[in-house]
């Protein structure tokens, strides 16, 4: 297996349908909806590790905490983090390099030296009135280039929480085999990625076998018939 997480899961889907939907994402509590292609992706996912690169000295076998919902910008800032040799660690942990944090969760920032406040606004907005000493992402991530050099730990290095890449893909491509996913399905979730297995679950399990996401936070029961038919749904996560 190839050494990076994140081009392991993204070069096939890149080589093979590059434009198309990757994960589409909609908050029905504010009527939200982003389409993102792997193109889009991979160009969040190299900004993330360049700006951890240049903004905080983030070396290979460093550890990002993260407090991120299930969003599209926290599977590019993941992607971003394995894409420079990170290890991703699910929940607060004050030994991390940096941390990752949405703007309503500010006050459970790990004590680490370097925090990435995270709005996860559709149209970029940046967090308003940021303490002082953290760093706003939608702000920081979009003047850093789009290609990123590889920067491999390994395949037996850590990845997430403890597992490592060989470990998660391994346990991605269970989960796919399990549920029989396959490249041309359009799978709908509302499920969480609050912990590894979580993640695994709800993402990696998709992009794994080359899928695309239909990612559903504040789920209007009313509204998940027609979606599945306007998103041509194939399979549903709980």
């Amino acid at each position: 297996m190839a050494s990076n997480l994140t081009q392991t899961l993204l070069d096939p889907i890149l080589a093979a349908d590059p434009a198309g939907p990757r994960i589409t994402f909609y908050d029905d509590a504010t009527g939200e909806r982003v389409e993102v292609s792997a193109v889009t992706l991979a160009n969040w996912a190299a900004k993330t590790a360049n700006l951890l690169r240049d903004e905080f000295a983030f070396e290979v076998g460093g550890k990002v905490s993260v407090l991120l919902p299930a969003h599209w910008q926290t599977a590019a800032a993941l992607l971003g983090i394995w894409w420079a040799g990170g290890e991703v660690v699910l929940g607060v942990d004050d030994s991390a390099d940096v941390a990752m944090v949405p703007a309503d969760r500010l006050d459970e920032s790990p004590d680490v030296d370097e925090v990435l406040a995270f709005s996860l606004d559709a149209f970029g907005k940046a967090v308003p009135d940021l303490p002082i000493g953290m760093t706003d992402y939608a702000t920081s991530v979009r003047v850093h280039g789009d290609q990123f050099r590889v920067a491999g730990s390994g395949s037996g290095a850590a990845a997430l929480d403890g597992r490592s890449v060989n470990e998660v893909l391994g346990a991605a491509r269970e989960r796919a085999d399990g549920r029989s996913l396959a490249a041309s399905d359009r799978v709908m979730s509302s499920a969480s990625w609050t912990d590894a297995d979580q993640l695994i679950d709800g993402l990696l399990s998709v992009l794994v076998v080359g899928a695309s996401l239909v990612q559903v936070a504040n789920p209007d029961e009313t509204k998940l018939d027609h979606r599945r038919d306007a998103e041509k749904v194939t399979a549903t996560l709980a």
